[in-house]
């Protein structure tokens, strides 16, 4: 269990009590099987094999992750321009939506893009474990309708308690990245900003429009019928 799960769990007695801890998500977002406070990192392998479904594991509860296709579709294409900066380079590994990480003691999370540098992988290799214990250098988190502002705060917290150094919070339906080099600073970008790595990926950079331009594309006309 998390510190902040920690000094939370001896005020839940209640089903509102849980939903505050986990950040007030929907409660159709939290699985009751195991229940909460009971689950495990086996737990969340059995909800995405036999369910297809992607969980969270928060203070011993399964919270299923928030994501839709405008989500999926921008963290995509990011994870596609941090390849091309990474990649050649050999600098690590970029991991995207189904990434999960065990970041802190009895806490799974699943950033949608994550950089992992070689330096905090063991043996400077890719890890065999389905949940490896490790934090990115780099989390991104691609903002869903369902994520609520407390849910967020919760994860910015757990995120640089683990190690993180830099966090990206993309809104889609603002078209801004919210950039946090701690859980407390950010900085706002907007559409027509440039994205940098900072001193994560020095060197990097990315004009935000290339990025939500991808919400404007559209096919071929075809011929009238």
């Amino acid at each position: 269990m998390t510190a902040t799960g920690q000094a939370q769990a001896e005020r839940v007695q209640t089903l509102g009590d849980l939903i505050d801890r986990l950040g007030g998500v929907s409660p159709r977002r939290v699985r009751l099987s195991p229940l909460p406070g009971q689950a495990t990192e086996e737990d969340v392998l059995r909800a995405e094999a036999h369910d297809g479904c992607l969980c969270e594991l928060v203070d011993g509860t399964l919270v299923e992750k928030a994501m839709g296709f405008t989500e999926s579709l921008l963290a995509g294409a990011l994870i596609g321009f941090l390849r091309e900066f990474v990649v050649p380079r050999n600098l690590g590994l970029v991991s995207g939506e189904s990434g999960m990480m065990h970041i802190l003691p009895g806490l799974v999370r699943i950033p949608d893009v994550a950089f992992i540098s070689w330096s905090r992988l063991p043996g400077g290799r890719v890890p065999g474990a389905p949940i490896p214990p490790i934090a990115p250098d780099l989390a991104v988190e691609v903002l869903s309708e369902s994520n609520t502002a407390q849910e967020m705060a919760r994860k910015r917290l757990e995120y640089f308690q683990a190690g993180v150094m830099l966090l990206w919070e993309i809104d889609p339906r603002t078209r801004t990245v919210a950039v946090y080099g701690s859980a407390e600073r950010s900085m706002l970008l907007d559409e027509h900003s440039m994205l940098t790595g900072e001193h994560v990926l020095p060197g990097f950079t990315l004009r935000l429009e290339c990025l939500f331009g991808e919400l404007d594309r559209v096919g071929p006309v075809g011929p009238e019928r």
